[in-house]
């Protein structure tokens, strides 16, 4: 049993790009810049348009709104392929398996945590503001 053992750890350390992870992944966050909704004084734009992320790794993203407009800030396929933390809303914080949309009606601010579990390119938007360049792009690596 103790060759076998040895075997596979020997086999599985010669896999090139194989990483093990050790402790929790979710702990110690990278804080990711800050995405701002309603940059302009038309209270479109928004302050990042791209995220570069890493599968495995721990993120934390604040999220504000201006106020300026309603914000229903959507992105599927990527809440489908991470793995949801926390979300913390004032002095809330809520566990949840998942995310649909994040909406906001005035002025405010969230934060999630958050690690991505499936590489891709994955699109984020303010719903019905797209037009007015309310888009951007998570890669995730």
């Amino acid at each position: 049993m103790k060759a076998k053992t040895t075997i596979m750890a020997l086999a599985l350390a010669c896999l090139p790009g194989l990483t093990m992870a050790a402790g929790d992944l979710t702990r110690k966050p990278t804080g990711l810049p800050e995405l701002v909704l309603g940059t302009e004084e038309s209270g479109y734009g928004m302050s990042q348009t791209e995220y570069q992320l890493e599968t495995g790794k721990s993120y934390s993203l604040e999220i504000q709104a201006s106020g300026l407009k309603e914000y229903a800030l959507k992105a599927p396929e990527f809440f489908a392929s991470i793995y949801l933390r926390k979300v913390e809303v004032g002095a809330a914080e809520v566990k949840a398996v998942s995310l649909t949309e994040l909406e906001f009606e005035d002025a405010g601010e969230v934060e999630i945590y958050f690690v991505p579990i499936k590489p891709g390119k994955f699109e984020f938007y303010a719903e019905g503001l797209e037009h007015k360049g309310m888009k951007g792009l998570f890669v995730v690596r």
